[in-house]
């Protein structure tokens, strides 16, 4: 290799990478500041019941996860699904959009979109949450026992963000009416 393609490898790789961290469209947040991210760690609960076809199969019930920013616990993650701040607030939120995870064995990657919140702190504000870089967290299809439950471990990262405010011009900056 000569000295005048490392450059253009290098940019190669750089751009490879840089597509490689691309939040897939169903799941973008646009207009939106990042406030936060952190880590969980925790299972997805799946319980056995009968489907559609009326086979047994694990159904998902709840996450329970420790959330962590900075290697330190901030709160945690379960049913609803809600996200708790050791600060005191609290946010729920609704699936808006999905993306498969990195494999069969991922969890989706999810765009949440926040219909309560709680206290004052870290979430409060919060309108938009990502789950991404999941790992881990699916069960397989069947199970033999109605009622029996399944603990799957997994980890994400779950980023929330809020509506940004737009500023007005100077001009008409403190003007209320006319």
């Amino acid at each position: 290799m000569n000295k005048s393609s490392i450059p253009a490898l290098a940019t190669c790789i750089l751009l490879a990478s840089l597509a490689h961290a691309e939040i897939p469209d169903p799941i973008a947040v646009r207009g939106e500041a990042l406030i936060a991210t952190a880590h969980a760690v925790g299972s997805q609960v799946y319980e056995c019941k009968a489907n559609a076809d009326g086979k047994l199969a694990w159904q998902f019930r709840e996450p329970i996860a420790t959330l962590f920013i900075d290697g330190k616990t901030v709160g945690r993650h379960y049913a609803g699904p809600h996200w708790e701040m050791t600060d005191g607030s609290v946010v729920r939120a609704k699936v808006a959009g999905n993306a498969p995870g990195a494999s069969r064995n991922d969890i989706p990657l999810l765009k949440l979109e926040v219909t309560e919140q709680r206290g004052s702190g870290q979430l409060s504000g919060v309108t938009t949450i990502q789950r991404i870089n999941t790992r881990g967290g699916v069960a397989e299809p069947a199970c033999a026992t109605a009622g029996a439950f399944l603990s799957v471990p997994y980890t994400a990262d779950y980023a929330f963000y809020r509506k940004v405010r737009a500023s007005l011009p100077a001009a008409i900056r403190g003007v209320r009416d006319f």
